[in-house]
């Protein structure tokens, strides 16, 4: 008889322990890792390069003279097409999210054709309406369009869920959401909402002050870059300074063979990585011609291309 009591009461705290076990993974794997914040500044300030001001000024020169694809079809052009105010920073943002290994061109091309494609309004609502495939179509020329696809839907989501459908106004919290980055996320700040709090440091800013031996030893990542800028470029000049480095390095300061010869910085002796050797000019094909006799008949000429 006590065999038969005892049996049913450790069943059935068996069945307890298992309960509280299950529901105390459950609890474990609903916490989500903290975000770690975004640096804002150095420990120890680097310090600001010699002549630096005479080479940003002759930078601004420089692209007074010229317009860069950025001027034109930069992430400041997507807002422009939009009239409720939600959604002009809402296209601000997707166009920078598009942008990541993308050209200007290609972007701005993009962005209109997302909005033709999800109803002619780029906003956070239509964006979740909208079929992958729709997103995917629109978008298919920029780079890795198979992963921003999925970056925009769960980023309109965050969106709609945390943010009553508009952009955060903080670097952490944009760059909380799917696919945007640092870079995205000032210059989203700055074009969306007016908020000078960083530099946007992309491939071009990143290259050039390395070209011009702005770091006191070769920065390898874009972060490191911003870090070093924001601790001695005066603030005034943190909203500008992306837009100049861009263009100037879409038309000059390109990323192969720049265009030394058209630059005043090496004319000036100001840029130590200035190419003194002149670029060479396309090969043209010679002609060459060689005479051949024949035994019966006049002599021929035959031209050889090499």
């Amino acid at each position: 008889m006590s065999l038969r009591k005892t049996s049913p009461t450790l069943k059935l705290e068996e069945e307890t322990v298992s309960e509280d076990t299950s529901s105390r993974v459950k609890v474990k794997s609903s916490k989500k890792p903290k975000q770690k914040p975004i640096p804002r500044s150095l420990d120890t300030p680097h310090p600001a390069p010699p002549h630096w001001k005479e080479v940003y000024d002759s930078i601004k020169e420089m692209r007074a003279q010229v317009v860069a694809p950025v001027d034109t079809m930069g992430c400041e052009q997507a807002q422009h097409k939009e009239k409720d105010p939600k959604n002009r920073r809402f296209a601000t943002l997707v166009s920078l999210m598009l942008s990541s290994q993308t050209k200007d061109e290609v972007t701005d091309a993009a962005v209109d054709e997302l909005r033709a494609a999800v109803g002619g309004t780029l906003s956070v609502a239509a964006i979740i309406s909208a079929e992958d495939s729709t997103i995917s179509d629109a978008i298919a020329k920029v780079g890795f369009w198979r992963r921003k696809t999925g970056y925009l839907k769960k980023t309109a989501l965050r969106l709609r869920d945390d943010f009553d459908s508009d952009v955060p106004k903080t670097v952490d919290e944009l760059c909380s959401l799917p696919g945007v980055g640092p870079k995205m996320a000032f210059l989203t700040l700055l074009v969306a909402w007016n908020l000078n709090h960083g530099i946007g440091v992309d491939v071009h800013v990143h290259r050039i002050t390395n070209r011009l031996g702005w770091h006191q030893r070769p920065t390898k990542k874009p972060e490191e870059t911003r870090l070093n800028l924001q601790s001695w470029l005066p603030v005034e000049l943190h909203r500008e300074i992306n837009h100049v480095l861009v263009g100037f390095g879409q038309t000059i300061c390109v990323p192969v063979r720049p265009k030394c010869d058209s630059c005043t910085l090496s004319t000036k002796g100001l840029c130590p990585s200035a190419s003194t050797t002149p670029q060479r000019s396309p090969k043209k094909r010679k002609r060459q011609s060689s005479t051949v006799e024949r035994e019966s008949g006049p002599k021929i000429d035959i031209a050889i291309e090499s």
